[in-house]
């Protein structure tokens, strides 16, 4: 089987960081988050990159990319477009934000022609579960229970900022530790040594600091792509979608495999810690931890020497 593909997705606004935080620099040679991604999956097999952006920061996006990354790999570049609608359908004059993280693989399909791991270009997500992935994604496919799919799961616990609450999808898996499905709770934070969800009444309840979480680090076989156009279209053509705001969610997408009995997602659980940029404040500890990094020897200080 050729090296699975790594599609990187980077067309999201960041309205609660401000600016393209995609390639806000945090590593000491300049390095942006992505960097390291790419860095870890490159070096456990990954062969080349798709880039998901909006075509109005193509050229930052570019001349970012083309002499660090694009240097030690192939790399493409896909935009993810408002107006990528079935026939019959109209773009509303009030849409400006992408369709959202279930639609951003639908973007990179023609560059696709094997398994794929999807990532979020703002988050850190180590090292050993990018190897874990790998592993998977090199035997996956479509076998007796569908489109094999994998998922690293992190620990709610290592997935938190200190500057605010985050949205969480946490993990149920069945009895054969398979996932079951995904519940995504859009506002998750710490109070002290509790952490707590908001509910929709207003109040909060605790969560199990050891749940697993998704932090949209999956493996799929390309052949599943066919699917996520399908329901894509049905979405934009149903008449409860709201196309002026609505999205289109990775795991609602995924959820819905399952529960068809189209597809199995192996749950991969990892100790490694994220850390990413949800809010300008949480620059300062990401450079701190990335400067710890280098000390100890997991990354070089210079990720891609020219």
């Amino acid at each position: 089987m050729r090296p699975p593909s790594l599609v990187v997705m980077a067309a999201g606004l960041g309205s609660r960081y401000g600016g393209i935080k995609q390639i806000d620099p945090v590593g000491p040679s300049g390095e942006i988050l992505f960097d390291y991604a790419v860095y870890d999956a490159l070096r456990c097999g990954f062969r080349d990159v798709v880039f998901v952006i909006r075509e109005e920061i193509d050229e930052v996006f570019r001349a970012r990319i083309e002499p660090t990354i694009g240097r030690h790999c192939a790399v493409r570049y896909a935009y993810q477009r408002i107006d990528d609608l079935p026939d019959g359908c109209i773009l509303p004059p009030g849409r400006g934000k992408p369709w959202g993280t279930g639609h951003a693989p639908l973007a990179a399909a023609p560059y696709l022609d094997r398994p794929f791991a999807l990532i979020n270009a703002d988050d850190f997500y180590g090292p050993t579960a990018f190897d874990t992935l790998y592993r998977v994604l090199t035997r996956s496919g479509q076998g007796r229970s569908g489109f094999e799919m994998g998922l690293v799961g992190y620990r709610l616990r290592n997935t938190l900022t200190d500057h605010g609450h985050v949205s969480r999808g946490i993990c149920r898996l069945a009895a054969d530790g398979m996932l079951a499905e995904i519940r995504e709770h859009e506002r998750i934070q710490r109070f002290g040594d509790a952490i707590r969800a908001a509910d929709a009444e207003g109040g909060w309840h605790d969560l199990d600091p050891d749940s697993l979480v998704s932090m949209n680090l999956w493996g799929f076989p390309h052949e599943v792509l066919g699917e996520f156009r399908t329901r894509f279209d049905a979405f934009a053509r149903s008449p409860s979608t709201d196309l002026e705001t609505a999205e289109f969610y990775l795991p609602d997408v995924v959820s819905a495999l399952i529960r068809d009995g189209l597809g199995a997602v192996q749950v991969l659980p990892t100790t490694e810690a994220w850390f990413g940029v949800t809010y300008p404040e949480d620059r300062v500890r990401v450079e701190q931890r990335i400067r710890e990094l280098v000390a100890d020897g997991t990354y070089p200080e210079r990720l891609w020497p020219a």
